[in-house]
């Protein structure tokens, strides 16, 4: 079953992998458009939860993953998975839970942008480093030979071109901007659930006969990644409302990222497939849940 996994291809056509890259290019060109370089310059005010953003997300998350690969011990694929959700920047709904949980909305925001330019080298650089780090990890690596720069060239091309160019278009035409951003982001969004939903419906048989292997590792993931986010926000001593938001940032990875460098680089592999495709949804769910009892709460400070 180990090798059947590992070896395992999930049925992803090249027509489906242009609309999952237009698909996210359009969903950070949304969050853009609600983005100015004010929102960076405050950042940069405020170092500490800039630091604890950064810190959280590209060295926390994945050294903590890494830990947990090898007190469990996964399947080299499914283990891989689990480092290339860490590796990504968080994920794009995060500024709606994180809205919606009463957190820090600007911060989200202002995080998800900079996290972006971070993640062109931080993505390619983590799961480099991590994944040759773990024998069985490095083993699949060499077998594909990974380039870090056609990968960051990829995240620029996904991610980095549609943020500078949703912040100029929200420079220019402000007004435009705020009308375009309501459309884009439901719009795009419900299209990236609808390709999950599709992926899974294509791929049934494989999800029924292996989700067993991916469904407590996904779980148990998430809420490590969540509780770090937040522990960590707590101990750099931020407000309650940062603290939610930087669980936010930390546990709502982009899957939809992590999905398209799979198909991308390594052929659809059925272990880190399944995984990512799996925290996809997992992720919106918790995420929502937790946004869902957070805003059922008192204002506390």
């Amino acid at each position: 079953m180990n090798e059947n996994l590992d070896s395992l291809k999930i049925n992803f056509d090249t027509e489906g992998l242009w609309v999952l890259n237009v698909t996210l290019a359009i969903i950070m060109f949304g969050v853009a458009l609600g983005i100015t370089i004010d929102d960076f310059k405050r950042l940069f005010k405020n170092p500490r939860i800039l630091f604890t953003g950064i810190i959280s997300q590209f060295i926390l998350l994945p050294f903590i993953t890494f830990i947990f690969i090898k007190l469990v011990n996964p399947m080299p694929s499914i283990a891989l998975g689990m480092m290339m959700v860490a590796a990504c920047p968080g994920g794009n709904i995060s500024n709606f839970m994180t809205q919606m949980a009463k957190g820090n909305s600007a911060l989200s925001v202002s995080l998800t942008a900079f996290a972006t330019l971070i993640s062109l080298v931080m993505t390619p650089f983590n799961l480099e480093f991590w994944g040759n780090l773990y024998a069985p990890t490095a083993q699949i690596l060499q077998k594909v030979e990974l380039n870090p720069w056609e990968l960051a060239k990829l995240v620029t091309l996904i991610l980095g071109i549609p943020l500078i160019l949703g912040m100029l278009f929200n420079k220019y035409y402000k007004t435009l901007a705020k009308k375009l951003s309501k459309i884009l982001k439901p719009i795009s969004l419900i299209i990236f659930m609808i390709f999950i939903v599709i992926a899974f419906y294509d791929n049934f048989d494989i999800f029924v006969n292996y989700v067993e292997y991916v469904l407590i590792l996904v779980i148990a993931h998430n809420l490590i990644a969540l509780l770090t986010g937040f522990y960590f926000a707590k101990a750099m001593k931020l407000s309650y409302k940062n603290q939610k938001t930087l669980s936010i940032e930390t546990g709502i990875q982009n899957s939809g990222l992590g999905l398209l460098l799979i198909f991308s680089f390594f052929n659809g592999l059925g272990g880190m497939a399944l995984l990512v495709a799996f925290w996809a949804i997992w992720d919106i769910i918790s995420g929502l849940l937790l946004a869902t009892y957070w805003s059922k709460q008192k204002i506390k400070e």
